[in-house]
Formats: structure tokens, sequence, C-alpha cells
């Protein structure tokens, strides 16, 4: 068998290095480098953007100016541009042979992308949107998969200051719409169709409606597919591609713009009204992609020491996880990109899929969902059995906590085939910032369940209920300083009000993020689930990630969900609720071994009051449990107030839940017996 070749030094120790000799600053360990990133921001985040060499052609005056959240102002007098920064390595890729994007789907059709010809698309999609009128804060609406057509899409728009915001396309039509609504844009760019799941998808009427919805749309241009059932858009891609004047699309260079000019819009997971549009700016995602490059350890493919590296984190364009896919370019690095869904087929579903394309492209670095590592591994797959998975040197999870099994697993298939040791980069973060708050350090050790390390830049404490920092125990995941990528603002969010009661409601002035963390006294931490989600059983307090790692061990469970219902005057309820492999039906016996998994590795206080069988555990379209809501509902809350099944991966569960909850209710009401 083949085996894998050594690993370079990673980045962080190359920007240690960098540090010494330029700034004489020596650090003791990991732990001394974050603790000076954070006391000095300014002096941090001015070294990334030396470091990387990024470019502005008007003077910084102020690298922070007042670092009060939420309205740290960074780099004033700069101007950016991602588009510039990222194609600056075409002429040193071209000469090494390396393309920008490798792209496949679930029909197997591979197309690759040279970095010259990156550029010239970027610049003619460009040249066509100009010729529209699409201008400077103009918002251009996606409605694309994970194709190169939607990277050269997002580059064109902010290459002329236009502000870029994606929907995926297995989103349904009210969702897609309660988001682009919001931000009134003035341009679509939509695909008439797909292929997922196993099948062709028809999506012109979808766009129809779209277009019917969006009365602000001026254009529609479409890329078109052999799934379509009519035609629709003003204009078709292959026009902006190779429709414009050859003069203008060799002369087009992307805009300067102002360090805070808006670069895009994202959304948060919209599972109670309307979605939050978060508007980021350019500079601050500039520089936070480059320290997630820092922590993934991403270097140039046409570099000696990073020779041929591809990159590939699974997702969809609706997940934030597609900027942080698409960012690798930033680096030089060939990206990876599958267009499908992650299993091949939701009713036969093959999890060999996406292990089969990483080997077939010579993907070096690994990313996915952590339900997606533990779906792999519940399916019995065997990853060493599929040649050519020597060069993959990382896997990176996120998304939701990693269970240490899975981890374990993961390494040992992957050492099975011939990749040797490998480097987990499980990151937590979010959307709010596109970035993450704990991540990886290819120089520290690993521990299975464990995060290496807070990310550097990132002041991320663990907070008591006194508010108070707190180590070796959980605690609310505060960050105390600022970071570039915080949202500039909401859209149409006066006085940035839903801005504050999201992130800053519970302490003034700090961001409080949402989750249970606890930060070790060597610096690794552990990401306990939600803390709105938390369980509080007889003044005990638990993650619900502890219990899911506890059941979700044993073979006959394959997904689990646990709520805790806590009422004034009453004792908490704690229903459970399982999906069991096919053909189990839960019965004494599996009951049993699944209340002594959590005896065993919790405590007796955590044994649910009620374990109830079910077919599906609701989920995100980016697989998060909606323990939240389905809390809502068991709480008497409507299902339509708490619940949106358009951004659901499985909203035809939700009957079995609202009558679970209804039957719950009605026992409540009823007189207690005496």
């Amino acid at each position: 068998m083949t085996t894998s070749a050594p690993s370079p030094l990673p980045q962080i120790e190359h920007y240690a290095q960098w540090l010494s000799q330029q700034h004489g600053l020596h650090f003791d360990d990991y732990e001394a480098m974050h603790a000076w990133s954070v006391e000095h921001l300014a002096a941090f985040w001015r070294s990334i953007w030396d470091y990387y060499q990024l470019e502005s052609p008007t003077p910084i005056t102020e690298v922070l100016s007042d670092d009060a959240m939420p309205d740290a102002r960074w780099f004033s007098g700069a101007q950016v541009s991602l588009p510039r920064q990222l194609l600056r390595h075409t002429a040193a890729a071209q000469q090494a042979g390396v393309p920008a994007i490798v792209s496949d789907n679930e029909l197997g059709q591979v197309r690759e992308m040279a970095w010259p010809e990156l550029q010239r698309q970027v610049a003619s999609v460009a040249v066509a949107l100009r010729s529209l009128g699409i201008g400077r804060g103009d918002r251009v609406a996606a409605y694309m998969p994970n194709i190169p057509e939607t990277v050269v899409a997002m580059l064109a728009c902010v290459s002329l200051g236009a502000i870029w915001s994606v929907c995926a396309p297995d989103m349904g039509v009210a969702a897609v719409v309660d988001r682009f609504k919001q931000i009134e844009p003035k341009a679509l760019i939509a695909v008439d169709g797909v292929y997922y799941g196993g099948k062709p998808l028809d999506r012109s009427a979808v766009v129809q409606s779209l277009l019917a919805e969006l009365p602000t749309v001026q254009h529609c241009l479409t890329v078109q597919t052999p799934y379509a059932a009519a035609p629709v858009g003003s204009h078709h891609w292959d026009w902006a591609t190779t429709g414009q004047d050859a003069h203008a699309v060799a002369a087009f260079e992307p805009e300067w713009l102002p360090f805070d000019h808006p670069i895009w819009i994202v959304y948060s997971s919209g599972t109670t009204g309307l979605p939050k549009p978060i508007v980021h700016g350019t500079g601050g995602i500039l520089l936070a992609l480059h320290v997630a490059g820092l922590h993934n350890d991403l270097g140039a493919s046409y570099s000696d020491s990073h020779a041929g590296e591809r990159f590939l984190w699974y997702s969809s364009t609706g997940w934030v996880m597609w900027n942080i896919q698409v960012s690798g370019l930033l680096f030089g690095t060939t990206i990876t990109i599958f267009d499908g869904h992650p299993a091949g087929s939701s009713s036969q579903p093959d999890w060999g899929v996406l292990w089969r394309f990483a080997a077939l492209h010579h993907t070096s670095i690994f990313g996915a969902g952590a339900a997606y590592f533990s779906n792999c591994m519940k399916a019995g797959l065997d990853v060493g059995a599929i040649p050519g998975l020597q060069q993959v040197r990382t896997l990176g999870s996120t998304g939701s906590p990693l269970a240490p099994e899975v981890q374990r697993w993961g390494s040992a298939q992957l050492q099975a085939a011939g990749a040797g040791e490998v480097f987990w980069c499980n990151i937590s973060g979010g959307t709010d910032f596109c970035g993450a708050f704990i991540g990886g350090n290819r120089s520290l050790p690993q521990a299975p369940g464990r995060m290496q390390c807070r990310w550097l830049g990132h002041a991320v404490e663990a907070w008591n209920e006194q508010g108070l920092a707190v180590r070796d125990e959980v605690g609310e995941l505060v960050c105390t300083r600022p970071i570039p990528s915080m949202p500039l603002y909401f859209w149409n969010d006066p006085g940035k009000q839903r801005y504050l009661d999201s992130y800053f409601d519970h302490w003034p002035g700090i961001w409080r993020h949402g989750d249970w963390i606890q930060i070790n006294s060597d610096g690794s931490c552990v990401i306990y689930g939600r803390s709105d989600a938390t369980i509080n059983r007889q003044g005990l307090r638990m993650g619900t990630s502890e219990i899911y790692n506890a059941i979700e061990a044993l073979p006959e469970v394959q997904d689990s969900m646990v709520i805790d219902l806590e009422y004034l005057g009453r004792s908490s309820y704690m229903p459970l609720f399982v999906v069991l492999r096919e053909g189990l039906v839960l019965d004494a016996a599996i009951q049993g071994r699944i209340e002594q998994a959590i005896r065993t590795a919790l405590s007796p206080r955590f044994i649910p009051d009620t374990i109830a069988q079910v077919a599906e555990v609701p989920r995100t379209l980016t697989g998060k449990k909606l323990e939240l809501p389905i809390k809502k509902l068991l709480l008497g809350q409507p299902a339509d107030k708490v619940l949106n099944p358009q951004t659901m991966a499985n909203p035809g569960c939700l009957p079995w839940y609202e009558a679970f909850a209804a039957q719950h209710l009605a026992r409540l009401s009823q007189p207690a017996a005496g």
C-alpha cells in the first residue's frame, strides 16, 4: 500500500517564526501566544495583515479606533478587495499546473477550472452585471448549488462592490423568500434544476415563484440545466461568461472598497420568526478567513511544502462552511467541491460517496459536519477498503460536537487506508461572524472529544452565572473583545436592536454565543451543545451532547434528541426521542440498555422520564438538531410560531412531534388525583 507523505510544517508555526523574526516576539507555548493575541488586538490583527501581505491603495490610519462591542472600528483608511487578494495566485498556480477548482457531482461529471479561466470568468460576469446596472451596494441574490458557477458569481458580485447573498436549491420557496425579500435584491442568479439524492429536480417553477415574490428584482441570470421543464430568467449564464466584449473583460479590475463595505448577507437558522439577515464587512471577512487558514492549516497548492494540496469541506451553499470552502482559494489552495447528497441517495444511502470523491480527486484536507462522520461509523462503512485515501492528512468537523468514539473511528479508518496519523481540525463557531471561536492547531496534542484551542485573536472565555471566567468547568461561551468579522449590522435593523438582542442582551458589551463550553487548564475545549437547550436535573446541569455521546454509542441507537422541560413549581420532565436501527423496536431490553448507558456515563439523575421511538430527529438544513423549537412546542407554543418547515431537512417528521406535544399538554391539564 502506498503510504502518506510527511506533513509540512504547520502554518501556525510559520507565523510564529515570522513574529519572532519581524517583531522579536517569543512565546513559551500556544496559550501564551493566544494571550498576546487577545491582549494586544490591534498588534495581532495588523500582524495578520502584514504576514499575508494584504493590500490597500490608501494608508491605514488606525487599526482599532474603538474596541467596544458592537461598534468597534477596524483599519480606518484602508481599502480592500477579496477578489484581488484571491486572484493574485493565478500566475504561480498556472505555472505549477494546479487548478483552482475541481468539481464533481452524483453523476460523475468532473470539471476542472484553471486559475486564468477563473479570473476570466469572474471578470466577464462582472462586466455583464455592470452592463445590467449592478453596482456598489446593490444586493444580488443567488439560488445556486455547490458548483463552480456559484464561486464565480460571488467573486464577480463583490468585485463590483455589490452585496452577495445565496440560498441553496434544497430550500423551499417560502424559506428563500423569507430571506431574500428582506434585503430587496436588484438581481437574481439562479439555477433552473439540480440533480440531488439520486434524481433530477426541476427548479424552474421555484425560480418563477421567486421572481413573483421579489418585486425588486430587475434581472434574472439563469444557469441552465437539462432538468428544467420551462425556460426562466431574462439572461443566460453563457451570455455572462462568453458573450461579453473581450477587451472589456481583459481590462476589468475588481474595485477597491472601504474596509467596512458590506461583502455579503448570511442568515441565522430561521427556526423561529424571520431569519436574521447578517451583514459582514469586506475587510473583516478577509482578515478572519486568513486566521481560519492558519488554524485549518491551508497552504498554496503550487508551493513546495504544500504541493498538490486539495481542500474539501462538504457543504451546501446555504451554510457558512461554503464560504470557508471557497476561502481556500485565498491561499492558492485548489478546492474540490461536490454537488449532491453526501450519501448519494436519501432512500438508499451510500456513505462512501464523499470518501470516494476525496480519493478520486486527491483531496488532502477533508471536512464535513460531525453528523456525517457519525453516520459513516454507524453504517459500518469500511473506509480503509477505499483506495486512494493515503494523501488525506486532515479531517475536519463542525456543526455539532464530534463524539470521541467517532473521532477514534475516523482515525483508525484512515490509518487502515494508509494515511498515517491524521490531524482532526474540529471547529466550533458560527454563521454570525463567519468563523470559529474554537478550532485546531496541528502543533498541539489531540484528544478525542476535545477541540485543541481557542483561535488566535478571539477572546473566548467560559463564564459562570455570576459572569466570572472559569476553567475546567462548564460555562457560557462568551467573547469579551471584538473580532473584525463580527456583523456590521443586521439588514433593516434600526438602532441595531435585533443585533443587540441576539448577542448582547445577557451581559451588555459581551458577546454571548449561546453554547456551553469547558475550557480546560491545558487550553483545550469541549463544546457541550446549546446553552439554551441545557438540562438541569436536581441542580446538576448537563449539555445535551453528553447524553448523546452516551446513548448514540449503543449499536441499536441511530440518532437521538433529548428535551428538558422545566415548569415553575413542578419538577422537570425530560423525554428522550430515539431513532433505532432499521428493524428494531423499542422494548424493555433496549430501554434498559439506554438507561444503563446514561447511568454509567453520566448519572442516574439524567435517566429520562420517557423514552419514545421516532422515525426521525428533526434537523435544520445544516444538520443541527431542533432542540429549542421542540422544547417550545412541548411547552405549549404554537407550532407555526416556533418551527419553520422550509428551513428543515426533514419537515415530514413534524406531525408526530405535534401530536406528542398535544398529548403531553393534555396530561398536564388534567387535575392531579387525590
